[in-house]
This record gives structure tokens, sequence and C-alpha cells, in this order.
């Protein structure tokens, strides 16, 4: 049965508690995407160390986003070799993208308004995040129906009729 989540609870339970136990593969989908630091261990790294960490354990991740990143992001994105030469790890440039999901091994998906960023997703203070909410569901139907509409994404099905095409920056088909 799906799960409402507000606000700190999806940092908690889709960031600190789901996406550390992807095993073959984590899709994430966002509009905005910043330099977004979370809790490990007794410290607070960029979330690409964590993603870094699960391509290294021979996870595939896909990163699907609406934007470029800023130049924290990018800077630290320099960091971890693994997201830039492991074939495990997908990054896809959308303008049109304004979905927001994490899918887990297509188990567990958290679908809602939260920006991949600190204060959206992120571990920021209860008086500095944005209000946000979302649901976490293992319903096959719900699982199925997100993972499609992903891979018709990251696939570029939706390209070559896309009315934003001539202002893409990185069109996939």
């Amino acid at each position: 049965m799906p799960e409402l989540l507000l606000n700190e609870e999806i940092y908690q339970r889709v960031i600190l508690g789901m996406v550390p136990k992807a095993k073959h593969y984590l899709w994430i989908v966002t509009a905005d995407i910043k330099d977004l630091h979370v809790a490990k261990g007794k410290r607070y790294v960029p979330f690409l160390e964590i993603l870094s960490d699960l391509v290294q354990q021979g996870v595939a991740v896909r990163l699907i986003h609406a934007k470029e990143p800023g130049p924290r992001f990018r800077k630290d994105f320099d960091r971890y070799p693994d997201l830039i030469h492991s074939d495990l790890f997908e990054r896809i440039l959308c303008p049109r993208v304004h979905t927001k999901a994490v899918v887990v091994d297509g188990k567990e998906a958290f679908i809602g308004s939260a920006n991949l960023t600190g204060a959206g997703m992120g571990g920021k203070s209860p008086l500095r995040r944005n209000f946000e909410a979302g649901f976490l569901t293992s319903e096959k139907k719900d699982l199925q129906k997100i993972c499609e509409w992903i891979d018709t994404l990251y696939l570029g099905d939706l390209c070559a009729k896309c009315g934003r095409r001539s202002v893409c920056p990185d069109p996939i088909a």
C-alpha cells in the first residue's frame, strides 16, 4: 500500500533508507539537481559519493534531469571517476522532465514533489527545507508503469516529436 512521506521523512526513508539498499539498479528522475550532501556515517558527503559507491558495487545508476547542474555539482562530479568512466552510470538531460521519482530495483519507488537538491531531498534543517510531499510504493502495477515510462524517456522515444527539440542541449535520439 502506498505511504505518504512529508518533508524530512523523504530524506530519511528515500535518501538514507532506500537508495543505499539498491542491489541491481537505481533510477532517479528530477527536474532540478544541485550539490546535495547527505549523511554517510558520522559525516556529510556529496550524494554523488553514494552514487559512486553503488556503481562500485555493481549497481546500474540512471540519472535523468531537466537542466544542467550548477558549478559545485559539476566540480564534485569530477571527483568520482566511476561516474565518468563506468558503463553502469548513465546521465540523460531532458528539458521537459518535471517528474521527481526514485526507483530501486523495480521493487520500490518514491514519486513526489522533491527535486534532487538539499532543500528538496537533502539533510537540511527542517527550518531551511522546502515543504515536500510524495508517495512511497511497492505496488507492482505502479512500479511497472513508472519503470516503463522512465524507460521511454531514457530510450529517447519521445525525442523525435518533442516540441523543445530545437532548444534541447543534448537530444537522446
